[in-house]
């Protein structure tokens, strides 16, 4: 069987993360806490954000993390490529639910990526508490994607 017959290719998760922090303004504060009440954990890991989330991260928790662009100016989209590359394993996203935001279509993307690419995503604390003290935290864990490479292969050939 050829590498483009296999409908999935299993990836790993290697036990230290790379992971996307990202907020909205009115969920920052929030996300600072979650991060300050994981500090033990999440210092284990690879930490990325979006502009002033990451930078406010930094400066209250002590973390590192390597800040892109703000989302409204295209960070919830370079983290989305991230995904795609292959470089996020992870993201904690601190939604508003309640407030429209002017960069929603890219917030869509960015899960939507998420969910492609069988990434983790958590898009409020319960979800993210679950997460982050998931058995497999700091292990590695395997997951399938879909082989795009056989299903691009597949479209060209219809053509």
């Amino acid at each position: 069987m050829t590498a483009m017959a296999k409908d999935y290719i299993t990836f790993t998760i290697g036990p230290k993360k790379d992971i996307a922090l990202i907020a909205h303004d009115n969920e920052k504060p929030k996300l600072i806490q979650w991060c300050k009440e994981h500090y033990a954990i999440l210092k284990h890991h690879n930490l990325y954000g979006t502009g002033t989330t990451a930078r406010m991260i930094t400066d209250q928790t002590g973390l590192t993390v390597k800040g892109y662009n703000s989302g409204p100016l295209g960070g919830d989209q370079q983290i989305g490529a991230k995904i795609v590359e292959g470089v996020i394993d992870f993201v904690v996203f601190f939604s508003d639910p309640l407030t429209a935001q002017p960069h929603d279509t890219d917030v869509k993307a960015l899960m939507r990526i998420a969910q492609v690419y069988d990434i983790p995503i958590a898009v409020n604390k319960a979800t993210a508490d679950f997460m982050i003290t998931s058995e497999h935290m700091d292990t590695d864990y395997q997951h399938d994607v879909i082989n795009f490479r056989k299903n691009i292969q597949e479209r060209a050939d219809t053509l």
